[in-house]
C-alpha cells in the first residue's frame, strides 16, 4: 500500500483540497490506476458532489467488489476490494446442450477478473442458446464459489425448461389455398399426434424468415404478383407453453403469360434471333423464375453471338381486364464492369474450387449480376453450408468489381440405421454411411449394408460432380449380395463392379453411360423339385454390359408448378467377355399434377423392358419379374410365366415386362396434425415371352396375358417413419399367380 502526498492548500469553505490519498486494499490494480479511474488530482478543490462521482466511478469500473471513501483531514482514505480470479467456469443442470456448447458462448474466462456483469450477460447467452433450440423458458443463473487467494469458482445453474411447441399455424387472408396446402410449404410445423417425441413442430424464430419466402415463392410461382405478407404473429400462449402463429396475406389475382417480344437497344443484336430463346408458352401461369429461366437462355445466346455487356431487361404490362401480364424483353448494353477477383472465406474444409466451380465467370469476365445470384444459389444448393453471402464491391479501378463469397460450413457426413418391414421380405436392418463433401472436394462416398430374411447386401459408391472441372459426373460402385430363391432353397451370390459418367444435354435432361461388370452364381437347385429350365441354365455366369440412359425430369424447373413428367430410357447392351451376350432395354415415365386446389395430387406411371438374347437364351438373373411395389397386388416375383409342372413351381421370369400404374392421393378428413392421408390406386400390367417353354411336365404359358389391381392405400407419418398399408384386390390374374390383398412398409432412421 503507497501514500500519494501533495503540497498541502487551504480549501474554501464549498469544498476539499486533499493533499494526499491512501488507497488501500488493492493487490493487481496500482494506486496510480485506482486515482485515475476516479478522476481525483492532488491539490484539486473538489467538492462532496464530485467525491461522489468519484466513488461511482470506481464502483462503476467493473475492477472492485466494494468501495469506500473517506476524508480525513487534507486525506482521502479509499478502500476497496478487487474482484477475485475465475478459477474455473462449469455449467450445471444441462441435459440437451452439453457443456462445450454451452462454454463457447462466454465472454468469461479462467484466469481472469471476475466481472458480475460479463456473468449476468453470459447467463443471458445461454438462455438464447437454449432459446434458438425452442426452450424458451430456459434460465441460467451464475453462482460463485468462493476459493482461497482471493479466487472463485463461477458456476452457471441451467434451467432447461420444457420445448416451446407451435401449437397452432393458421393464415388470414387465403381464398385460393388452404390452410392445409399452405401448411405444407412452410419450414414450420404444427404440433402433430407426436409431439412428445418429434421435435419438428419446435418454434424456432429464425424460421419465421424462411417460411415468408417459402410462402412468396409459392404464391409467385403461380402467378400471384401482386402477394404480400402483411405481417405475421406468433402468440405466445399464457403457459408460456406454446406458440400461434398467424400469417396476415394478401393473395391478390392469378395472372397468366400474355405476348412475348423482344427489342433490341444493341447494336448488332437480331431481335428475331433472341425470340426463339424465349421457349415460354403463351397462357401459362406467370412466375418470376421462367422469366429469369429465358433471360438466362438469351444472354447465354448473346454470349455465343460474342456480344458482350448485353443486358436484358423484362418489362411488365399487366392486363387486369383478362389477368394477363405482356413481358418485352429489351436488350440493352450494360456498365463495362468486369470481376477483378473472387474471394472465398468461411471455408475451412470446402476446397476454394469446390465453390469457384459454382461461378460461369471468372476473372476478367464482365460483371453479371444476374451470373452472380444464380452462382449463390448453386453454391447453397450443394448442401455444404449452412449460410452463404455473395456480394460486390469497387475493385482497384471503377471498372472492376471484386465477388466477396462468404460461407458457414456445416456437417455434410451422415450416419443411418434404420429398421424396416414388409409382408414381403420380413424384417430388415440397414446401416448407411454417407459424406457429400468427401475431404472438402464436394466428391460423394457411400457405403451401406441391408440386411432382410434371407437376403443381405453390400454396396458402395464415389461420385466425382465436376470431372476436370467440368460439368461430368464420374461415378464408380461394387456391390456383393446373397439371397435365397423365394421357390426354392436355392441360393444366389452376386458381386460386380461399375463405373459411369454423366452429364446435362439440356436445361432438364442428362446422359449417363455406365459399363457395368456382374457375376452371380446360383446353388442349391435340386433335379427333382426346381424347374428344368432353371436347371438347364448356366448355374455361374458372367456378365459385361455397356449402355446408356437418357433422362428428362422438368418437375423442379417447368413451367407449371403444380405439374410435371419424368422419363427415362436405358438401353444396354451385354457381352464385351463374359458369359451371356445380349440386348436389353428399359423405359419409365412418370407425370404427376395437383388438382382441387393442390389438395390432391394424381400420378401415373408407365415401365416397360425388352431383352433379346444374343448366344441362345437368356438367364433368369437377367430376365425381368415385377416386385410387390411395381405390381401392388402379388407377391415379388407372383407373376408372369411359371413352371407349374415343377414340385418348387419356380417363377421364371420374361423377357419382357410392362407395367402402368395410377394413383391418387388425398386427405380423408382427418385432422392434419395426425399426419393420416388416404389414396388409392390402378395397377394394370404383365410379364411374358421365353426362350426356352419347355417345363418339367410340359410346355410353360408365356403368352401376354394382363393382370389387373384396384386398392386403397393409408399413409401415416409416424414417429418411426412413413407408415403406408396398402389394401389390394386382384381383379384379372392366372390361377397360377401368387397375390397379396395386404401389405405394409415402415422405415425409421435414427
Amino acid at each position: 500500500m503507497l501514500s500519494l502526498v501533495a503540497v498541502a492548500a487551504p480549501a474554501d469553505a464549498q469544498g476539499f483540497r486533499f493533499n494526499s490519498f491512501d488507497v488501500q486494499g488493492n493487490q493487481r490494480t496500482n494506486d496510480a490506476s485506482v486515482l485515475q479511474v476516479a478522476g481525483l488530482a492532488p491539490g484539486t478543490t473538489v467538492s462532496a458532489g464530485q467525491v461522489n462521482d468519484a466513488l461511482q466511478r470506481l464502483q462503476n469500473s467493473g475492477l472492485f467488489e466494494s468501495v469506500e471513501v473517506a476524508p480525513r483531514g487534507n486525506t482521502l482514505v479509499i478502500s476497496v476490494v478487487e474482484y477475485p480470479t475465475i478459477n474455473r467456469i462449469a455449467v450445471e443442470g444441462n441435459r440437451r446442450l452439453d457443456d462445450d456448447e454451452l462454454l463457447a458462448v462466454l465472454q468469461s474466462t479462467p484466469r481472469r477478473v471476475f466481472s458480475p456483469i460479463t456473468a449476468e450477460r453470459d447467463a443471458a447467452a445461454i438462455a438464447e442458446a437454449y432459446r434458438v433450440t425452442g426452450r424458451l423458458t430456459a434460465t441460467a443463473t451464475p453462482q460463485i464459489i468462493r476459493r482461497d487467494d482471493n479466487r472463485v469458482d463461477l458456476v452457471f445453474v441451467v434451467t432447461e425448461g420444457s420445448v416451446v411447441e407451435t401449437q397452432r399455424i393458421a393464415f388470414v387472408g387465403n381464398r385460393d389455398y388452404s390452410d392445409r396446402r399452405l401448411r405444407q410449404i412452410l419450414e414450420s410445423t404444427q404440433a402433430g399426434l407426436f409431439r412428445a417425441l418429434i421435435r419438428s413442430d419446435t418454434f424456432i424464430e429464425d424460421r419465421i424468415a424462411l417460411d415468408r419466402q417459402l410462402l412468396t415463392d409459392f404464391y409467385q410461382d403461380r402467378g400471384y404478383i401482386d402477394f404480400a405478407i402483411q405481417s405475421v404473429t406468433p402468440e405466445l400462449s399464457r403457459d408460456r407453453g406454446a406458440y400461434f402463429v398467424t400469417f396476415n396475406i394478401r393473395e391478390g389475382q392469378s395472372y397468366r403469360v400474355g405476348n412475348l417480344s423482344v427489342v433490341s437497344e444493341f447494336p448488332g443484336a437480331d431481335p428475331a434471333l433472341f425470340q426463339g430463346a424465349i421457349n415460354i408458352r403463351q397462357g401459362v401461369r406467370y412466375s418470376p423464375r421462367i422469366i429469369d429461366n429465358a433471360i438466362t437462355r438469351m444472354e447465354n445466346l448473346a454470349s455465343d453471338q460474342g456480344l458482350r455487356f448485353v443486358r436484358i431487361e423484362p418489362r411488365l404490362t399487366r392486363d387486369n381486364a383478362n389477368l394477363i401480364v405482356n413481358v418485352e424483353f429489351v436488350i440493352t448494353r450494360g456498365e463495362r464492369v468486369f470481376v477483378e477477383r473472387i474471394d472465398i472465406e468461411g471455408n475451412q474444409t470446402t476446397l476454394d474450387r469446390v465453390i469457384r466451380r459454382q461461378f460461369d465467370v471468372v476473372e476478367g469476365d464482365p460483371m453479371d449480376a444476374r451470373q452472380i445470384r444464380a452462382a449463390a444459389e448453386r453454391i447453397r444448393a450443394t448442401g455444404f453450408f449452412a449460410d452463404v453471402q455473395v456480394d460486390g464491391r469497387r475493385g482497384t479501378t471503377p471498372e472492376q468489381v471484386i465477388v466477396d463469397v462468404d460461407v458457414e460450413e456445416q456437417p455434410t457426413g451422415s450416419l443411418g440405421f434404420s429398421a424396416s418391414y414388409s409382408t414381403d421380405s420380413g424384417a430388415g436392418l440397414a446401416v448407411n454411411f454417407s459424406e457429400e463433401n468427401f475431404l472438402g472436394r464436394g466428391q460423394a462416398v457411400a457405403v451401406g449394408f441391408n440386411t432382410t430374411e434371407g437376403s443381405q447386401s453390400l454396396n458402395f459408391s464415389f461420385t466425382e460432380p465436376a470431372l476436370l472441372r467440368r460439368d461430368l459426373e464420374f461415378g464408380v460402385s461394387a456391390y456383393y449380395a446373397i439371397e435365397e430363391d423365394n421357390d426354392s432353397d436355392a441360393e444366389s451370390t452376386s458381386y460386380g463392379v461399375g463405373t459411369s459418367l454423366g452429364f446435362p444435354i439440356s436445361e432438364n435432361s442428362r446422359l449417363r453411360l455406365f459399363y457395368n461388370f456382374d457375376h452371380d452364381e446360383i446353388v442349391g437347385r435340386d433335379p427333382a423339385l426346381d424347374s428344368a429350365i432353371l436347371l438347364n441354365e448356366a448355374s455361374e455366369a458372367d456378365t459385361s454390359r455397356v449402355g446408356f440412359t437418357y433422362s428428362f425430369d422438368n418437375r423442379a424447373t417447368g413451367l407449371n408448378p403444380n405439374a410435371g413428367v419424368a422419363f427415362a430410357f436405358t438401353g444396354e447392351y451385354a457381352g464385351l467377355g463374359g458369359d451371356t451376350e445380349f440386348i436389353r432395354a428399359r423405359v419409365r415415365a412418370l407425370a404427376e399434377t395437383r388438382i382441387a386446389r393442390e389438395e390432391v395430387t394424381l400420378r401415373a406411371t408407365l415401365e416397360g423392358g425388352v431383352i433379346n438374347a444374343l448366344d441362345g437364351g437368356t438367364r433368369a438373373s437377367n430376365r425381368f419379374s415385377l416386385s410387390s411395389r411395381q405390381m401392388r397386388g402379388f407377391e415379388s416375383g407372383g407373376l408372369g410365366p411359371r413352371d407349374t409342372g415343377a414340385t418348387n413351381e419356380n417363377a421364371l421370369g420374361g423377357n419382357y415386362f410392362a407395367v402402368a400404374r395410377f394413383e391418387a392421393a388425398f386427405p380423408i378428413g382427418l385432422p392434419e396434425e395426425y399426419g393420416i392421408s388416404g389414396g388409392a390406386f390402378f395397377d394394370v400390367g404383365s410379364v411374358w415371352g421365353l426362350d426356352d417353354t419347355a417345363g418339367s411336365m410340359g410346355t410353360v404359358d408365356d403368352e401376354f396375358r394382363l393382370r389387373t389391381v384396384v386398392g386403397v392405400s393409408v399413409f401415416w407419418d409416424t414417429a418411426l417413419g412413413p407408415l403406408r398399408f396398402n389394401f389390394s384386390r386382384p381383379i384379372e390374374f392366372e390361377d397360377y399367380d401368387r397375390t397379396r390383398e395386404f401389405d405394409f412398409t415402415v422405415e425409421a432412421r435414427f
